[in-house]
């Protein structure tokens, strides 16, 4: 029997491969994965080019430097539905793909992080979240506003708060508590490293109702910055996407209706992970990004710049060096893609957007330090974008699970 006829046979027979059982299943179905992207994903990708180039890198020196936080560009990206992407239309979203996401939150990574970084807590922890697992009442109070960006034309985004002081890659360890007090809950403690902190409309807070029952005693909550006992701690002065908004943020007896709890009691923890789940995808995106503008930068200069009479490109250690980038570039993308797909169709994504996560951030780290490499002295100036790049490279590294968490998951996928 040839190993064509055997497929079919084991397809027609039920015989699922263990290592591949959900593909085998869409393949019954007639699914397939194609690596070539569809005329709506380039137009996508070549907005989101266009914006990046046109909206982002005017000032993206200067918003570093001043820690800026990018309030137009984000404006501008929620007028062109880059804020909702993945929500559907009925709720103001755009109603695209997680596909068209990493093509955009690439595009834009390349030329500034701290913009990216922002439209990824949006879009992959606080509108995916609530679409996911909120009320329809929350839905249409909070995820429509959220979807498009704005309310009364005022900027109306999101913010994911996990982390805190003791519970960083521990989520279980959660300080923060939640007390049940009948029509609602109270709420204290202390959230850190947060995205959109002080620019954020609404947060999405994870706290402990009952310690005595470990992560089945956390419940996540949807409260209003302007909410009485809110308060913003300074902005972080941080070593990378020094635009984006990172503060601390505080509760003191914040009353939080009992209608804003998202999901059963004690779903909290598990409402994190599987948001974070997706939010790897949008981080993992966002280190291709940064690496694939590293390298066309590097790319660039070596044609440019000559030394011992030719230009650098000539040079095989350069072309070494940008081959490696060209191909670890390449393998993340595909990582990235793949992630995407399978979350598109709905199949356990977990593992490979942890893959691509790990992949991606040590990509966009190694790759950015490299293009510094090849500018020489010229890599360690402002003026060349690589040196930003490679500071805002690290923190893919850490945030939405360091990459020693992926390492964690991963292994225990396949170990399982």
């Amino acid at each position: 029997m040839k190993v064509g006829q055997i497929i079919q046979k084991n397809i027609k027979a039920n015989q699922i491969i263990d290592y591949d059982a959900q593909f085998v299943l869409l393949a019954k179905k007639n699914i397939t994965m194609q690596f070539q992207l569809s005329e709506e994903h380039l137009m996508i990708r070549q907005a989101a080019r266009d914006f990046a180039q046109n909206e982002c890198l005017p000032g993206v020196i200067e918003r570093d430097e001043t820690q800026t936080f990018p309030r137009e560009q984000i404006k501008k990206l929620a007028d062109l539905g880059f804020m909702g992407m993945m929500v559907k239309p009925e709720y103001g979203g755009s109603g695209l793909d997680t596909i068209s996401y990493v093509l955009a939150m690439e595009e834009i990574s390349k030329i500034d992080a701290s913009v990216s970084v922002c439209m990824s807590v949006n879009n992959s922890l606080v509108c995916y979240g609530i679409q996911e697992y909120g009320s329809e009442e929350q839905k249409h109070k909070y995820l429509t506003p959220l979807a498009q960006g704005k309310k009364d034309n005022e900027l109306y985004i999101g913010a994911f708060l996990l982390s805190e002081p003791e519970a960083g890659s521990d989520a279980t360890s959660q300080r923060t508590t939640a007390e049940d007090k009948g029509d609602y809950y109270l709420l204290n403690g202390t959230k850190n490293w947060i995205t959109n902190g002080n620019s954020a409309s609404v947060y999405l807070v994870i706290a402990q109702t009952d310690a005595t029952k470990g992560s089945h005693g956390i419940n996540a909550f949807i409260v209003e910055k302007n909410w009485p006992g809110v308060a913003v701690g300074v902005k972080e002065n941080k070593l990378g996407i020094r635009g984006s908004d990172t503060h601390t943020i505080l509760f003191n007896d914040v009353k939080v209706p009992k209608e804003n709890r998202i999901g059963k009691d004690g779903f909290g923890f598990k409402f994190a992970m599987k948001t974070l789940a997706g939010g790897r995808i949008g981080i993992a995106s966002q280190a291709l990004g940064i690496a694939s503008g590293a390298y066309e930068l590097a790319l660039a200069y070596s044609k440019q710049r000559k030394a011992f009479g030719t230009e650098i490109m000539n040079h095989q250690i350069i072309q070494f060096k940008l081959a490696d980038m060209a191909t670890r570039i390449e393998a993340s993308r595909l990582l990235c893609l793949k992630s995407a797909w399978e979350k598109d169709q709905h199949l356990d994504y977990g593992t490979s957007s942890s893959m691509a996560k790990v992949f991606s951030s040590e990509t966009a780290m190694w790759t950015a330090t490299e293009a510094v490499q090849i500018h020489g002295g010229y890599g360690f100036v402002k003026e060349y974008h690589v040196e930003r790049l490679m500071r805002d490279a690290k923190i893919t590294q850490i945030y939405e699970g360091t990459s020693e968490v992926q390492r964690i998951v991963i292994s225990r996928s396949i170990l399982k």
